[in-house]
């Protein structure tokens, strides 16, 4: 089909050099370097030469396999971190998701790309011929430049004569646009043995601009025989491993579905790895930094991670990935991603499952959540922000929850309540911007909170409102949702809880309020289950405590 004449934009091949240092065996090109922190206002520039491997060309790769698979697009397409002018669409070519290799020959792929004004393609305003690499699992990501702000779009990919779904997307604002409305849902923890995904049946069918995804994409337990739905593929430990984790997430068809409906901005947290790591250090007793197994774990589930998102980042190099960035929406909004587990001290008091008293190793100013990059970054970015609303999208807790038990508190210590030095850190660089909102997955349980002038002191005046969504599927610790609700019924900076139910949450946002509905499916037990809104919430500008609706 014809490229439009009125455009002709090009595109970027993202993810084609800066391979993780002992994960892949050749260095190969890449698109443009990026600066981790992102952009909201700036279009992408073109592809450069590299200066050590030259980019391959379609037309110099080998002839196409003659068995390459009919479903060769069996794990979908979607995309990702919208900017005025561009979006990344992604996909990975598979012939057997639960192979090794994919199932797919050892040797690039050529694959086309197009980007249409409707979803008949009648009107195809970009499109290219890129490469499907074999480092990369056949993944690719491409950056769509030359689109026009605030729009919607169609895009889909072929291979020979065969072709993907199609997916949905769109791009941003300007920069300096007069937003009137922004619709967008965040979710987080989809443990897939744990429950189906009616929730993200329900996303596909939402009036949103672009959903947030809070981290724990896919989680790192082995098969339970006894779950709703039991993983056929083993508890990943490599970089094979993690690739056949995600192919069995993404081959489900409500995640498709979700993914195919709206770009999504995405973060981790720490299943994507393994539970409760913090930067270097595994999880469990006597831990300790720098563990070679541990850091090439963390190497294979960071690349597999990359690989199977709709990223606007760097490939991994050897130092990790940089996750961080900010997303503009107009004048109305700014997202700030934040990556809550790569740089972390590690958690304090030496606490089964990082749950119990503090300890005075909790107090050390030194201690970080973000690390001093990040937080240098992070000050900055909000610092040059003249949105309306500031929205940190983030992983754990940052409101104070400690909860009573006899005559002390517990704490969640892998949450921020884990890091009060870091906190104060945090909520001294929110008190410079209009309208900080703080929206936060990994709790299993919906919650409506303030963080507090003194963060340390949940009895103090509200200044940042914070909304916890609720998981896609992972449960609640059984038998003490209750209770955990009456406990937080009593703490001060806490507004709502619903530690019962599972599903994702919708906000509305105008120049004058942000409104959260929660939004919780009938069950998680089967493939289809009804969804309604429990709870909404509203936070006026100017007034950071939320109200009930």
């Amino acid at each position: 089909m014809p490229t439009s004449e009125r455009s002709k934009p090009r595109a970027r091949v993202i993810g084609r050099r800066a391979f993780l240092s002992g994960v892949v065996a050749t260095a190969v090109a890449a698109g443009c370097s990026r600066d981790g922190g992102g952009d909201d206002g700036a279009a992408a520039s073109p592809d450069g030469a590299s200066d050590d491997v030259p980019p391959e060309t379609v037309a110099s790769l080998p002839p196409l396999p003659t068995n390459l698979p009919d479903d060769v697009f069996a794990l979908g397409v979607a995309s990702g971190d919208p900017l005025p002018t561009s979006v990344i669409l992604w996909t990975r070519l598979v012939g057997d998701p639960l192979a090794d290799d994919g199932g797919l020959p050892d040797q690039p792929l050529p694959l086309r790309w197009e980007v249409a004004a409707d979803e008949g393609f009648a009107d195809v305003v970009a499109s290219g011929d890129t490469v499907a690499e074999p480092a990369l699992a056949h993944a690719v990501h491409i950056d769509a430049v030359g689109l026009e702000p605030g729009t919607w779009y169609w895009y889909r990919f072929s291979i020979g004569d065969r072709t993907s779904p199609v997916g949905r997307t769109r791009t941003a604002p300007g920069p300096d646009d007069e937003v009137e409305r922004l619709r967008f849902a965040f979710a987080s923890c989809q443990s897939y043995q744990d429950g189906f995904w009616p929730a993200h049946r329900h996303l596909a069918d939402e009036d949103v601009d672009l959903l947030v995804f809070l981290g724990d994409y896919i989680y790192e337990d082995g098969p339970n025989p006894d779950a709703v739905r039991t993983y056929e593929s083993a508890a990943p430990v490599d970089l094979a491993g993690y690739r056949r984790r995600y192919s069995e997430y993404k081959r489900d068809p409500a995640l498709q579905a979700a993914h195919a409906h709206v770009p999504w901005i995405c973060t981790w947290d720490d299943h994507e790895v393994r539970t409760n790591y913090a930067a270097d250090t595994p999880p469990g007793a006597g831990r300790q930094g720098g563990d070679r197994d541990f850091l090439d774990r963390r190497a294979a589930a960071y690349q597999a991670y990359y690989e199977h998102m709709p990223l606007r980042v760097d490939p991994p190099a050897a130092d990790g990935l940089t996750l961080h960035r900010a997303l503009g929406w107009g004048d109305l909004a700014r997202f700030y991603v934040l990556d809550g587990r790569q740089y972390r001290s590690d958690q304090a008091c030496d606490r089964v499952r990082d749950v119990g008293r503090s300890c005075a190793e909790m107090e050390d100013d030194d201690r970080s959540m973000l690390g001093a990059d990040q937080e240098a970054w992070l000050g900055d970015a909000l610092a040059d922000s003249d949105a309306r609303w500031n929205v940190v999208a983030q992983q754990t807790v940052v409101s104070k929850l400690a909860l009573p038990v006899g005559d002390g508190e517990v704490l969640n210590l892998d949450q921020w309540d884990g890091y009060p030095a870091a906190r104060r850190r945090l909520v001294d660089m929110l008190r410079e911007v209009d309208n900080p909102v703080v929206v936060t997955g990994d709790l299993h349980a919906s919650c409506v909170a303030v963080v507090t002038d003194d963060p340390d002191d949940p009895a103090s005046d509200p200044l940042v409102p914070e909304l916890v969504g609720t998981a896609i599927s992972s449960p609640f610790p059984g038998g003490v949702a209750a209770m955990a609700e009456a406990a937080v019924d009593i703490t001060p900076n806490v507004r709502y809880a619903d530690a019962a139910r599972r599903g994702y949450v919708v906000c509305d946002v105008t120049p004058g309020a942000l409104t959260a509905s929660f939004r919780y499916v009938a069950t998680t037990a089967t493939r289809e289950a009804d969804v309604s809104t429990g709870a909404r919430w509203s936070i006026g500008a100017g007034d950071p405590d939320p109200r009930p609706v």
